[in-house]
């Protein structure tokens, strides 16, 4: 049992599919099925049930899967105590951003970390905070930009840097827009445009309905705030938006509700040394 064969078990399972590990890898499809096939020799358990283009793991499988993830974790650990004894600022840095932090809080950062670190090479993905979140739990991000989460896993260390204070927002020419003052009662009676439910956004703003015993009905979602910002400005629902993207095309909606606030930083595993490289990232977060 070697790191290249883990990587493969590991790559098939998330994937659901021999092709696509394959392609993730670099590697082609009989090398992956070799790998496993080799795995499941070793271990004298079968991994996977292959129905049709169907690959879906076994018990033995299910149980691997955990454990896979951290030996390879371990190894990266080890790796890295090594790599930080001569204190040098390089290597590799894998650091996943969701797409608002990279809009809007990472490019300043970046372009002064690159400026001062040349020597590292920047594995940057964007994409949703709570895939980000998944990353770093199972070990295949070093650190990861996003909304925080409010139940955070035992095994994640969390950072606040930002701090958003959202704010309830319609088009300028709304039925709303026009109010006074509006209360939650009242949203609920017309279009809201928000996150899917596994976000950590949406948590936090259906969580302050449920507060009051009201139900969001949504039936338009996207993840991406600056795609929402564009449908709301263009009249199709509300959105509870940061403070930071609105503009005249939107109109804040005065309520009776206390602010309300989402938190933003970086995260790590708490079991994973972090690279000189990493620690340099952290450290021009919190200038």
């Amino acid at each position: 049992m070697d790191t290249n064969t883990l990587n493969a078990f590991i790559a098939v399972a998330e994937k659901g599919s021999f092709s696509l590990a394959a392609q993730q890898l670099f590697i082609t499809q009989s090398a992956i099925s070799k790998r496993i096939a080799l795995l499941e020799q070793q271990l004298g358990k079968k991994l996977f049930d292959r129905i049709g283009r169907q690959v879906n793991l076994t018990s033995a499988g299910q149980a691997l899967l955990p454990c896979a993830e951290k030996i390879l974790m371990s190894f990266d650990d080890a790796r890295t105590v090594i790599d930080n004894l001569d204190s040098q600022i390089n290597g590799t840095l894998s650091l996943a951003s969701s797409h608002h932090i990279g809009l809007h809080r990472l490019p300043k950062v970046l372009r002064q970390y690159s400026q001062r670190y040349p020597q590292v090479q920047l594995n940057l993905s964007f994409g949703e905070s709570e895939t980000a979140y998944q990353g770093v739990v199972k070990g295949h991000l070093e650190l990861a930009l996003i909304t925080l989460a409010p139940l955070p896993d035992p095994a994640i260390s969390a950072t606040k840097v930002w701090t958003d204070h959202m704010q309830f927002v319609v088009a300028t020419d709304h039925p709303l827009a026009q109010q006074d003052q509006v209360s939650l009662e009242q949203l609920t009676r017309h279009q809201p445009l928000l996150p899917d439910l596994q976000t950590f956004t949406r948590q936090i703003t259906a969580e302050r309905f449920t507060q009051q015993g009201l139900n969001l009905e949504v039936r338009m979602s996207t993840n991406n705030l600056d795609t929402i910002k564009m449908m709301v400005s263009n009249g199709l629902g509300w959105s509870l938006l940061p403070q930071s993207m609105i503009d005249d095309s939107l109109q804040v909606l005065a309520t009776d509700q206390l602010p309300i606030y989402r938190s933003l930083g970086y995260i790590y595993h708490r079991e994973r040394t972090l690279s000189n490289a990493a620690k340099q990232f952290i450290a021009l977060l919190s200038d």
